[in-house]
């Protein structure tokens, strides 16, 4: 507090002298002021920024003070608070499997803080396995398709020696080395990648291949089938198309040899204006969203790869698969102009 009386007893001079140093004092502890008000607000700009950016990124983050007190972390790190202390406690570059997903850890110290990122690579060890399984599965089909195929060539042969109670066994098999065939085929398909050769063919021949390959699949059902085709003409690969309804074909047969309730089921399939639509009686798809995964199946006649395997088919004809689930079917576009 400045006693005013000591300033009134100094004389003109030296009172203009401390007038203008109290002047000089107010002015630079305003600037002061303002200096801390920028100071103060690039601060909390910088420290929004920074959360904003650890708010994007696709890891759980935490900064942990000394004492294990929470110092700064993202949503995504929210997500895992239950299992902090395990990531404390593992050592930077570790791999941990928690509620049934990978994560890799990372650790950094700064100062007196630990920064701890935890990344979930469940995707990327998924990719892994199933390269894997498909390296895998390609050797095996490489290694079976040629003893199959000195079967299927013996089979015509068996079936001439053969007595009468003898042929519906040797059908069987032959039944069986077809679907053997499929799967083989399929495999080496994934494994080597879809290339389409497209050229003109009529969808009258591409009925009769399929009506051959469904007498060739053992069920016990009464199905009945219905071909709906409004084109003549289909620019596609046709042994690739037939391959791909096929699977449509034979996964409808299977959820209708799955339905309890009916002892008979039908399964339609309609093409028009470059698109088709399978329809089927058959039990719903348990998880749609795994429709389309490798290697996931709980079917005992396929590997998995079926409805992957079409899928790659529709994208090389430039289309796509969609499905639908009420009432239950897919529908197949192709663009091939």
């Amino acid at each position: 507090m400045i006693d005013k009386s000591m300033i009134d007893n100094l004389d003109s001079k030296d009172r203009q002298i401390v007038l203008q140093s109290l002047e000089s004092l107010i002015d630079q502890t305003y600037k002061v002021e303002n200096e801390y008000k920028t100071l103060n607000s690039s601060y909390n700009s910088l420290e929004g920024l920074i959360k904003q950016i650890i708010e994007v990124l696709p890891n759980a983050l935490w900064v942990i003070n000394d004492d294990n007190s929470i110092f700064l972390q993202n949503s995504e790190a929210k997500q895992h608070d239950d299992h902090l202390e395990m990531f404390i406690n593992s050592r930077d570059g570790d791999e941990l499997y928690v509620q049934k997903r990978y994560f890799l850890i990372n650790k950094k110290t700064h100062n007196d803080k630990l920064i701890v990122s935890a990344t979930d690579i469940t995707s990327h060890k998924r990719k892994d396995r199933l390269a894997f399984m498909g390296q895998m599965a390609a050797h095996l089909a490489h290694e079976i398709r040629n003893p199959v195929g000195s079967i299927s060539l013996l089979i015509p042969t068996l079936m001439k020696q053969a007595g009468e109670n003898s042929k519906p066994v040797i059908e069987e098999i032959k039944k069986s080395i077809i679907r053997v065939e499929r799967i083989i085929k399929s495999t080496l398909l994934y494994s080597k990648g879809v290339q389409a050769k497209i050229k003109p063919f009529g969808t009258d021949r591409l009925q009769r291949e399929l009506e051959t390959a469904i007498q060739y699949y053992g069920y016990e059902k009464s199905i009945t089938f219905e071909f709906e085709f409004t084109q003549e003409k289909l620019n596609a690969d046709f042994d690739l198309i037939s391959l791909m309804l096929q699977n449509f074909i034979f996964n409808a047969v299977d959820a209708i040899e799955e339905d309890d309730e009916s002892e008979e089921g039908s399964v339609r399939l309609r093409l028009e204006q470059d698109r088709f639509k399978i329809y089927d009686s058959g039990v719903p798809i348990a998880d749609p969203e795994k429709l389309f995964v490798a290697f996931n199946t709980t079917k005992t006649k396929g590997n998995g790869l079926g409805l992957v395997l079409s899928k790659q088919i529709a994208a090389a004809h430039g289309g796509a698969i969609e499905f639908i689930a009420e009432p239950k079917h897919f529908i197949i576009t192709f663009n091939t102009q």
